[in-house]
């Protein structure tokens, strides 16, 4: 399941990943709130928090992930991941080479460092 997060920026989509993610929690979340964010800025940031109870990813969705960030490429100005599964971190940091943004990983008890990173101006 995909959680939105209320309490940031316009330019911010923030969301927190609860147990296994399917295509239809991009398809419901995650996509209309990149669009949403997209229709209204021209660079957007990300803030993605996947805790311990956190199962992974369906098939399905690990194609629309790929989708979202690549039809969007040049539109992500900052991601924020935080999340203590390390191989979260080892996909993001190979991820990371492919956008023209920043990319900063978080231990979970650094996530208020990551909200303020994201919601910071330039």
């Amino acid at each position: 399941m995909i959680e939105l997060l209320r309490g940031f920026p316009d330019n911010v989509v923030a969301i927190k990943c609860h147990g296994e993610i399917t295509r239809k929690d991009y398809d419901t979340v995650l996509v209309p709130a990149v669009e949403h964010a997209l229709a209204s800025h021209d660079k957007i940031r990300l803030l993605y928090e996947a805790g311990p109870e956190f199962d992974g990813v369906d098939a399905g969705a690990a194609w629309e992930d790929f989708k979202v960030g690549m039809e969007h490429f040049s539109r992500w100005d900052r991601v924020a991941v935080i999340t203590d599964v390390a191989w979260i971190s080892l996909a993001t940091r190979l991820f990371s080479i492919f956008l023209p943004g920043a990319i900063r990983i978080y231990p979970t008890a650094d996530a208020a460092k990551a909200r303020l990173w994201i919601t910071q101006a330039a």
